[in-house]
């Protein structure tokens, strides 16, 4: 479990100490959300300001809250782009940041100067999309960030640990929101049998006669 390096009311201390980001990553299901609201719980418990921030374009739940797909809630403020959290974060202490992978580029260079600014910034994002690719901005986020913590789900079909978002729907646009209907997730091996399968008939075959012919 993540154990916050510092606490209590930093506004107090901003003048002699720049702030810090936290990424958490990891595929569909594995708790960001949850892990991203129990932080910033804890943040409140110590009386510090926060403010959170998720894409507008995440109305999955409710339009306003983020929600994870366990009913955990907490308020949060929409925003189109990543350079809205600077106008809106103010002098807040925490800044909480949900479905990154959504933003533009800039929600990058955004967490950089709220955290030179002397806040806290926690962060929360898919890290692949469902072809297994690095996902939007969070190959960067996870490069600057100080401290990065993966979290895991289960797989649905072998009950292993997974850290793949497998799509069953057949839609190909990169950004598809859905839930588990359209998503499970899944562990190395059988995500690879599965985008196996899905690929057209003559695409399979050229990889069966690419592999024989490496033998």
């Amino acid at each position: 479990m993540f154990v916050e390096p510092h606490f209590g009311k930093s506004r107090q201390n901003r003048v002699h100490k720049v702030g810090w980001i936290e990424v958490i990553c990891g595929c569909m299901f594995s708790g960001k959300t949850e892990e991203l609201i129990r932080r910033l719980n804890r943040a409140t418990i110590a009386r510090q300001h926060v403010e959170i921030f998720k894409p507008a374009l995440d109305t999955r739940y409710h339009k306003e809250d983020i929600v994870s797909h366990n009913a955990t809630a907490i308020r949060s403020t929409p925003v189109q782009f990543a350079n809205d959290i600077l106008l809106l974060a103010g002098d807040c202490d925490v800044v909480g940041v949900d479905e990154a992978q959504f933003f533009d580029s800039e929600i990058v260079e955004v967490c950089n100067k709220l955290a030179n600014s002397g806040k806290r910034v926690i962060v929360a994002g898919l890290d692949m999309d469902f072809e297994g690719k690095p996902f939007g901005p969070m190959p960067f986020l996870l490069a600057i960030a100080e401290f990065v913590t993966k979290v895991h789900a289960i797989c649905a079909q072998s009950g292993e640990l997974a850290s793949f978002s497998f799509r069953l729907a057949e839609n190909k646009d990169k950004v598809m929101l859905g839930e588990t209907q359209e998503y499970e997730a899944r562990n190395r091996r059988y995500f690879i049998e599965g985008m196996q399968r899905q690929k057209p008939k003559e695409n399979r075959n050229k990889d069966k006669e690419g592999n024989q012919g490496k033998t």
